[in-house]
């Protein structure tokens, strides 16, 4: 499938092997797989963050097929889940940093598209999360809100 703003198809990636439930050799309990989970939040770690946490040190794969519920529902449960979406966070800083980028280069134009995509992509997701529920109805991106919600 071709990309979004440009006309390349870009490289096939790995897939990961259909199971149903957690391998055999996986010792953790679910409840205490979400004590580990609460702890890494408390700590000041994000969703996905947690997943490579939980499977480079703890040596769990995957914490669906584990506990049947995924990070984020996990932290809805237990009342600690972030007011933002990580995916919308995540552009909301790199919108900032482009736009920090922009002031001290003016004249970077490649940049000055990449803020303008970068902000379409934005503006989408928050439509999509006002539909869905996960922000208020009178949300609204702006970039100077965005500095605020960056630091």
């Amino acid at each position: 499938m071709a990309r979004m703003y440009s006309r390349k198809r870009g490289k096939s990636g790995s897939t990961r092997p259909y199971r149903t439930e957690s391998p055999a050799w996986v010792e953790h309990k679910p409840e205490d797989v979400e004590e580990i989970i609460v702890k890494l939040v408390k700590k000041g770690e994000t969703p996905s963050k947690i997943g490579i946490i939980l499977r480079d040190q703890y040596g769990i794969p995957n914490v669906k097929l584990l506990t049947k519920k995924r990070i984020c529902q996990i932290l809805e449960k237990h009342n600690i889940k972030p007011e933002i979406p990580q995916d919308l966070m995540d552009l909301i800083r790199k919108a900032v940093a482009l736009s920090k980028h922009r002031s001290t280069n003016a004249q970077d134009m490649v940049a000055k598209r990449g803020l303008q995509l970068t902000e379409s992509k934005i503006r989408r997701l928050v439509k999509y999360y006002k539909r869905a529920g996960k922000l208020p109805a009178d949300w609204k991106y702006t970039l100077d809100k965005a500095k605020l919600l960056v630091k």
